[in-house]
């Protein structure tokens, strides 16, 4: 065996350990702390270390806010549809057919009825795995009949957005969602319904400019991504440096932008009692 074999050897038979060792094992971007895996998942996905709320799915907000076996799905079979044939670097369909071999859904909202500590309530989260969270014809669609559906059964509708912004592959078809949900959202304003907006991160574009922002509570996670445009694309717009962090929670609510920072741990009981609150016979 020639030395570069035996490199090439070595190499190959300690490479599956370190992936194995590496699962174990996650590294706070934050603090950049090296935590065991179950820890983390034991806090939610909050660091132990710093506070750091690291991204999670869909799946992990149904176990964190509601209560066990409440959770009923509407609308799954909704999917999109392809009406300007829109190709980029690929095309729509091919686009959403990777996002649906990748998370299992037709579109980036999940939408449904549950309870939380026992309160029924319309809940809809974004999936950011599911093409940025972007916002489409099925997503506004969606938001819409949780709303019916929240005026019909007289109850609050929470909306955890999780966003890129408007769906450009959809052009003006994703851009008249932002005043078809907020429309909608009205409705139930009317109504004397509370809606609760959780902005989690990233929460920006077309989904922060409308909706998001409409909430009777306006609650975010700490450190999140909230906003229009990309800082850079500001600073250049402006033509100077903007502050430090003025896109994060923190900025926000110092600037009264959002209402209350929620740590993930404590929020389920902050928005059942939210919502016990706000809720009007």
């Amino acid at each position: 065996m020639n030395l570069l074999s035996f490199f090439t050897n070595a190499f190959e038979t300690k490479q599956p350990e370190k992936a194995e060792a590496g699962s174990h094992w996650i590294k706070c971007k934050s603090c950049h702390s090296l935590m065991y895996y179950k820890e983390v998942e034991n806090q939610n996905y909050v660091c132990p270390k710093c506070g750091f709320h690291i991204r999670i799915g869909v799946d992990e907000r149904l176990k964190l806010l509601t209560d066990e076996g409440t959770f009923v799905e509407y609308d799954a079979s909704l999917e999109p549809v392809d009406p300007l044939k829109f190709v980029d670097k690929k095309p729509y369909k091919k686009r959403l057919e990777e996002a649906y071999a990748k998370t299992g859904r037709k579109s980036s909202v999940v939408s449904g009825e549950c309870e939380m500590n026992g309160v029924p309530v319309q809940l809809i989260i974004f999936d950011f795995a599911f093409m940025g969270g972007s916002l489409g014809s099925v997503e506004g669609e969606k938001i819409v009949r949780a709303a019916e559906r929240a005026i019909q059964k007289k109850q609050g509708i929470i909306i955890l957005s999780a966003s890129g912004g408007a769906r450009m592959q959809e052009s003006t078809f994703s851009l008249l969602q932002m005043s078809k949900t907020s429309a909608a959202l009205a409705k139930v304003a009317k109504h004397n319904l509370p809606f609760i907006s959780v902005l989690t991160d990233p929460t920006m574009g077309g989904v922060s400019a409308s909706f998001a922002n409409l909430g009777d509570i306006i609650i975010a996670e700490p450190g999140a991504l909230i906003g229009f445009a990309g800082q850079r694309v500001i600073e250049q717009t402006i033509g100077s440096e903007l502050p430090e962090g003025f896109q994060r929670a923190e900025f926000l609510l110092e600037h009264g932008s959002i209402d209350m920072i929620v740590n993930r741990n404590k929020l389920k009981k902050t928005l059942s009692d939210m919502l016990t609150l706000l809720k009007k016979d």
